[in-house]
């Protein structure tokens, strides 16, 4: 099993159809979207199916020129590191004793680890938050989930914020594990995202199954 043949299965659907046609119309009429239609699948590049054990949910790409790139948090090398990943990335701080504070927001190591950064919905109009909702998005990454739920073991679901929680009742809590905690942005960090130590519970859940942990350091 591989993210092309699911994700080609997927085109094929009325939903995904109609989906297409609206984003590729907005782009006639000179709407600009993000992330740029070859990074818009980003995520399973470059978290093939088979090295896939941990999945971090998002809401949508960064509307901000020159942020989005396909992963969930990630931001280009070139961007500024927004305030929600600033907020992450003093949690692993907390957590990691040997994590050093990134120059950059470019996620690609940790997908290269096996986790996948997925965000519900995979475009944005330039600075128009959610404008890409209810267009089949969240028709296309429900079906990718069930897809993980199906066919991997052990996986590690991490939900932050009540929009990455809705997508709960697809995970089979006696084969996978679910990490929740509000959502890393500033107006909800410290309502439980800081403290959730979840950085330091993916790799002793990986530890637990004899799977490498994660570094979180990026390079």
């Amino acid at each position: 099993m591989n993210w092309k043949d699911i994700i080609n299965k997927e085109k094929n659907k009325n939903y995904f159809i109609k989906m297409n046609n609206f984003i590729y119309k907005e782009i006639k009429n000179n709407k600009i979207i993000y992330p740029k239609i070859n990074n818009i699948f980003n995520s399973f590049k470059l978290t093939p199916f088979d090295i896939t054990k941990i999945v971090i949910i998002g809401q949508d790409p960064y509307p901000n020129i020159n942020q989005a790139n396909g992963l969930s948090f990630s931001v280009n090398l070139n961007s500024k590191i927004p305030k929600s990943l600033n907020n992450i990335f003093i949690e692993i701080k907390n957590n990691i004793n040997n994590f050093k504070y990134p120059k950059h927001g470019y996620l690609k190591y940790w997908s290269n680890q096996g986790i996948l950064l997925l965000n519900r919905i995979l475009t944005v109009e330039k600075n128009k938050p959610l404008s890409h909702s209810n267009i089949g998005w969240e028709i296309f990454t429900e079906n990718i989930l069930k897809i993980i739920n199906n066919n991997k073991n052990g996986i590690i679901f991490v939900l932050w914020g009540n929009y990455s929680k809705k997508i709960e009742y697809l995970i089979d809590k006696k084969k996978h594990f679910i990490l929740k905690a509000s959502h890393p942005s500033p107006l909800s960090a410290n309502k439980g995202f800081f403290g959730c130590k979840h950085f330091i519970k993916i790799n002793n859940i990986l530890k637990n199954q004899n799977k490498k942990i994660i570094d979180w350091n990026l390079f």
